[in-house]
């Protein structure tokens, strides 16, 4: 009789372990493209018109880099937040906390010069999303509340609360939709390359992965976040306050996220709309599991789907290929990439046995 046995592997080498995403998206590229061809379109024209879609030119060019910037934020956000088994799954409900609390004060600013009114609006996203994050914090670190249900459930909670703000005191006057007026010019990121929209949200995403890969890899903080990522209680039994390291990575991972909604109404919609998200923030969690919580690997992915998501329009007018293919090539590329983090950390063992 032949038994399988999965064993524990030895760890891999640091450059083996940085291909593993590379193989999920090779993968995951196979497997789409064999739904491409089961839905009768030339594969060769379809992987080219989602290139030329995201790439194709200048504009197509920046549009994937402005697409990819929420991706950033909600994708940092989880993975530090993972880093420390906070299990973040809130980055969504973050973002429109950040996008709210930015549009407030926006709407309630008097007029005040750019190199005033930009930084304090940047700085009042990120403490609407850890503000908004320390709730589930601190129900984890004083009542042992599940992380994952708080944090999941508070999503659809700051959804309402901003839907109650957009009919009531934050909505346009005279308009029956769920929408603030226009900010004043002043107040908005300013466009950094004319004829496009690559504004400063893209600059400030770039500097906040910088400074949360220095974070984690040169200060107490990043070594105290590992710590209880790897092992809580022997992270306590070691002098490490875990309850104090929760909050403070609650506080930053939300912070992140409210970034993102702090970039969304401040460089694109120039004013607060209820949908303001198409679910970025659970977005951000693939591209943070795709990344393997590394920074530098979420701006990478965060690229990637952006590119796929500015392509498959492009694909789905030249090829008929339904548009939302993009979504089954993001959902795949972490399907791919778990198995890929299973045959990492172990092995199967083949034995025969009379």
């Amino acid at each position: 009789m032949i038994h399988f046995d999965i064993v524990k592997r030895k760890p891999m080498e640091p450059w083996q372990a940085a291909l593993l995403p590379v193989i999920a998206i090779a993968v995951t590229l196979l497997i789409s493209a064999g739904l491409i061809g089961i839905a009768g379109a030339d594969i060769n024209e379809a992987f080219t018109s989602l290139v030329m879609g995201a790439f194709g030119t200048k504009f197509n060019f920046f549009e994937t880099c402005i697409g990819a910037v929420p991706l950033v934020f909600t994708g940092l956000s989880v993975a530090f937040a993972f880093r420390a088994k906070f299990w973040n799954i809130g980055a969504e409900g973050q973002f429109l906390a950040g996008a709210l609390g930015v549009s407030a004060v926006a709407l309630a600013l008097p007029p005040v010069p750019s190199f005033v009114g930009i930084p304090l609006l940047i700085i009042t996203g990120f403490v609407s999303g850890g503000l908004f994050a320390l709730i589930p914090a601190l129900l984890k670190t004083k009542l042992k509340v599940d992380d994952v249900v708080s944090t999941l459930l508070l999503n659809y909670i700051m959804y309402h609360v901003m839907g109650i703000f957009l009919f009531g005191p934050l909505q346009m006057p005279g308009s029956s939709w769920p929408v603030t007026k226009n900010f004043a010019d002043s107040l908005v990121f300013p466009v950094l390359i004319p004829r496009t929209r690559f504004h400063l949200g893209v600059l400030l995403a770039l500097a906040a992965v910088a400074v949360l890969w220095i974070i984690q890899k040169y200060t107490v903080l990043g070594y105290e976040t590992r710590a209880v990522g790897v092992n809580e209680r022997v992270a306590f039994f070691g002098g490490i306050k875990t309850w104090k390291v929760t909050i403070i990575t609650a506080l930053i991972a939300g912070g992140l996220a409210g970034l993102g909604g702090a970039n969304e109404v401040l460089g694109i919609q120039h004013r607060l709309i209820l949908d303001i998200s198409p679910g970025y923030g659970y977005t951000g969690v693939v591209v943070a599991m795709l990344a393997q919580l590394n920074p530098l690997g979420v701006l990478a992915t965060s690229f990637f789907f952006s590119a796929v998501g500015s392509g498959a329009s492009t694909m789905s007018r030249i090829c008929h290929v339904p548009a939302y293919i993009s979504g089954v090539i993001q959902g795949l590329s972490l399907l791919v990439m778990l198995v890929c983090l299973l045959f990492r950390d172990y092995s199967i063992k083949v034995r025969k046995s009379l």
